[in-house]
């Protein structure tokens, strides 16, 4: 029994150091994009789940891997996989990206392969997958959604209150209705208050106002008088806050990334085994 495990340490030892390299990448790649823009913001899981061996997943695969390198071309695209009457029915699906208007390419494709690492472990073996960085969104499903107009809430998140501060929600208002009027992505500013709203790129110049227009009203009804505040609904977003307010509390805007860093952890913690393994190859070596 010594004798095999000695026969196949070599390449156990190779095996684990690869594993160890790529998700000390993966980590220190993680640590390295959260100040631009891979921060996690929210997910969501369907509760079918494919098979391993299922027609679903070859799809899959290729939409994930077609949203990566359309994103170092275009900061949006739709895919619509295995419709066709050759394919198996279980195999459909549709799916779509966007990165946030201001991001040039290179960062879109940087944001989008994190976003499919992520969404690879956050939802395992799902028919239906979204995932929301800070810099870009991902959405896979097994039925066509494409289009289809929805404003249902997705995620939001307010800050402290400034109810006091009459000039503050005067400014905060008119960068609101300013990002109203958008019909894709637009900045906005006045005085000391900043903003960006955004449309996903498959809806219509009518739906997009339509959405944001819903947005701003959850906005206001959701967080009040708060100094900052996000709401996403299912296909637009609308976020404002006062300069400087995400310098003063980073601390805090960390709290709410629960998966973000449930995601890292299990990233750590294979890397750390990895890391075990070779340890304990290495012992045995030197005790032979």
């Amino acid at each position: 029994m010594p004798r095999s495990l000695q026969q196949h340490k070599p390449q156990f030892t190779t095996l684990a150091l690869r594993l160890s390299s790529f998700f000390l990448l993966l980590v220190l790649s993680n640590q390295s994009h959260h100040v631009k823009a891979n921060i996690f913001i929210y997910s969501d899981c369907s509760e079918g789940k494919y098979q391993p061996n299922s027609p679903y997943v070859t799809y899959l695969n290729t939409l994930l891997s077609s949203a990566v390198n359309s994103a170092s071309q275009s900061l949006y695209n739709s895919f619509a996989l295995g419709n066709d009457s050759s394919a198996p029915a279980e195999a459909s699906i549709y799916g779509l990206y966007q990165c946030r208007g201001d991001l040039e390419t290179r960062d879109c494709a940087t944001c989008m392969a994190s976003a499919v690492n992520q969404i690879n472990l956050v939802c395992p073996y799902t028919y239906g997958a979204i995932l929301q960085l800070d810099g870009c969104f991902l959405r896979y499903e097994h039925i066509d959604f494409l289009g289809n107009p929805d404003t249902s809430l997705r995620y939001k998140k307010c800050g402290k209150s400034a109810s006091s501060d009459a000039e503050f929600l005067r400014r905060r208002d008119a960068v609101l209705a300013n990002m109203q009027g958008s019909i894709s992505f637009r900045v906005s500013t006045s005085g000391l208050v900043e903003g960006y709203a955004q449309c996903i790129g498959d809806l219509s110049e009518a739906d997009c106002s339509s959405c944001l227009a819903d947005a701003v009203v959850q906005l206001k009804s959701l967080c009040g008088s708060s100094e900052a505040a996000d709401v996403f609904l299912a296909q637009c977003y609308a976020r404002y806050w006062a300069s400087g307010y995400y310098d003063s509390s980073d601390s805090s805007h960390g709290n709410d990334d629960e998966v973000g860093k449930t995601v890292a952890i299990i990233v750590g913690s294979v890397a750390g085994f990895a890391i075990l393994i070779v340890l304990i190859s290495f012992c045995r070596t030197a005790v032979h």
